[in-house]
């Protein structure tokens, strides 16, 4: 696995990571298996993809207990990326940055993950009660006292785009006041072929000060896999049934940018897959960019692995730009 770096300290990571949600939150709940999930994390682990990256809402706390169960056989082979700020309710979720809250949810973190040092740890959502300052303040602590070695923080969604709004303006805003409180040394925020909204400010403005992107739903939320069947329909607690890309309509609207990665995979051989192509364009718009694809399964951890090996050329990169812009909206 090729190697990449991320941030002023320059994290050392595989150039694809893991995420590690759908394994027990969210996505496809009757599909969710302990076990298959903990053997797909060594499988990760083995293809040399040593970002994990999990959060303690998932679950909640559970995908932490899962991810942890592997580490605690293989830490040091690991780069463990977790997060904190979003507290789970019964049909809510709610943001949380007093300083108090994120130390004590740092060590339950660490304690759920059986480890003493979180590689990465990223504020999900800032609190809009409490000066985002303070609360990077308090993470910055954490670095002191060596139980975090970076900070990183999560790109505010796609809701700014209903009021007309850049999407990433108040992310970035984010990232000029917390950066004068200690660096940032990684964001993640949704990129894909089919997502394309963080090219615009949100991917230069990491490039300009070296810090690490993680372009997270890399593969559409699976859909641009090419394995997903309009009208297949999904489970009711799957975020995609309630999603307007996601309907049987949009879905079938949008196969042509499928078909269009198909066509690039098919020049690299019959072996290439849809969702390898889409994560070689993520590899290559720069060095400082490392895909989060999720996966509940080995044989996809492994496809998705082999994706670092395949090099788009000029006329699969001129293909895919002229793609039809995606129908559907986020919101």
């Amino acid at each position: 696995m090729e190697r990449r770096t991320i941030g002023a300290t320059a994290l050392d990571v595989g150039a694809i990571g893991l995420g590690c949600m759908p394994m027990s939150w969210a996505y496809s709940r009757s599909e969710q298996r302990g076990d298959r999930s903990l053997r797909t994390v060594h499988a990760a682990l083995d293809a040399g993809v040593n970002l994990l990256d999990t959060a303690d809402m998932y679950g909640p706390f559970t995908n932490e207990l899962l991810v942890g169960r592997a580490l605690k056989e293989r830490r040091s082979e690991a780069f463990v990326s977790t997060k904190c700020g979003l507290l789970v309710g019964d049909q809510h979720v709610v943001a949380n940055g007093r300083p108090g809250y994120v130390r004590r949810a740092c060590d339950a973190s660490l304690r759920r993950l059986q480890t003493d040092v979180i590689d990465l740890y990223q504020l999900h959502r800032a609190d809009p009660e409490v000066p985002v300052e303070e609360t990077w303040g308090a993470m910055a602590e954490l670095v002191s006292a060596g139980k975090v070695r970076a900070l990183g923080l999560c790109a505010v969604g796609a809701r700014a785009v209903r009021r007309g709004a850049d999407l990433h303006e108040g992310t970035i805003r984010q990232l000029d006041r917390v950066q004068q409180v200690f660096p940032v040394a990684a964001v993640e925020a949704e990129l894909s072929v089919w997502s394309r909204e963080a090219l615009a400010r949100l991917l230069p403005w990491c490039a300009a000060r070296g810090v690490g992107f993680l372009a997270a739903m890399p593969l559409g939320s699976g859909y641009l896999t090419g394995t997903l069947t309009p009208g297949g329909g999904f489970e009711p607690d799957d975020p995609r049934a309630r999603h307007p890309r996601f309907t049987a309509e949009m879905m079938a609207a949008n196969q042509p940018i499928v078909a269009g990665l198909r066509r690039v995979a098919a020049r690299h051989g019959a072996d290439v897959t849809p969702a390898q192509v889409a994560l070689a364009w993520v590899l290559g718009l720069g060095r400082h960019v490392v895909p989060v694809p999720g996966a509940k399964r080995e044989r996809w951890v492994a496809e998705n692995a082999r994706a670092a090996a395949l090099r788009l050329t000029a006329e699969d990169l001129t293909e895919i730009a002229a793609l039809p812009a995606p129908r559907g909206s986020w919101d």
